[in-house]
């Protein structure tokens, strides 16, 4: 379902061929419209599938045929808001992983809960992969104190293509393991004391619309050359709606 351009195409591709599945590729049409998708799963006798948070959450909603075969479906790219309000006939695992990291560093598989209003954690870090929440100092924080997410691992990137003071920036020497690297996310999270990492949002001001990275700065900045624009701010609300799930919006 994911772009080619999008680093979650590679996970959607490879594990499954070097098992010897197949791959299957909804239109544009069944894409676009969650209970459409819901019918494409079932007919196509899709057994594993990922889709990108707020399509996860609104097929979550939707009634599930008896016919399908869906046996887990992942889900990442974006906050993952609210639980199952009722009993799933597959598995839901929420997924973490910026694409500095490609593709996913932490993982965590979640339940039903009907009586909560907390959103699911982002799990524990996957074989191979190193997280970290520290500080400014780069220390790490107690359980359930907030800090910057740090992740590592085999599959961290290099750099940045031709920008080497933003690599300089964000990726830094592992100070727990000589030799090794760190990306620093800019994301806010704390360990829970079951240790699992809670996401808690941003450092900075960037967000996340539909999965997509989004500067407000970088808007603010456009709309400032506007000769009718003296001054300007961009900001993000979440609004609850019916299913208690909520979707960002920006104005």
């Amino acid at each position: 379902l994911a772009s080619p351009a999008f680093d979650a195409s590679v996970w959607e591709i490879w594990p499954y061929l070097t098992a010897g599945a197949s791959i299957h590729i909804p239109d544009e049409t069944a894409r676009s419209d969650p209970a459409l998708l819901v019918t494409w799963l079932a007919r196509e006798s899709i057994t594993l599938s990922f889709l990108p948070t707020p399509l996860a959450e609104d097929i979550l909603q939707e009634p599930w045929p008896k016919n399908a075969v869906l046996r887990v479906l992942l889900t990442g790219g974006d906050k993952l808001h609210g639980y199952p309000v009722r009993k799933l006939p597959f598995r839901l695992v929420n997924h973490y992983g910026p694409t500095e990291n490609t593709v996913v560093s932490t993982c965590t598989e979640v339940e039903c809960q009907i009586h909560t209003d907390q959103a699911p954690p982002i799990g524990r870090p996957l074989p191979n992969t190193q997280a970290y929440i520290l500080d400014k100092h780069l220390q790490p924080v107690p359980i359930g104190v907030p800090g910057e997410l740090h992740v590592g691992g085999v599959q961290l990137a290099r750099s940045y293509w031709r920008r080497p003071e933003l690599t300089a920036e964000k990726f830094i020497e592992n100070p727990f393991r000589p030799g090794g690297r760190l990306y620093k996310t800019g994301d806010l999270a704390r360990f829970r004391s079951d240790g699992q990492i809670e996401f808690l949002g941003r450092t900075d001001f960037q967000v996340k619309i539909r999965g997509f990275r989004i500067e407000l700065g970088e808007i603010e900045t456009a709309l400032g050359r506007h000769p009718s624009v003296k001054d300007n701010v961009v900001i993000v609300r979440e609004v609850s709606d019916a299913s208690n799930l909520r979707h960002r919006e920006s104005r």
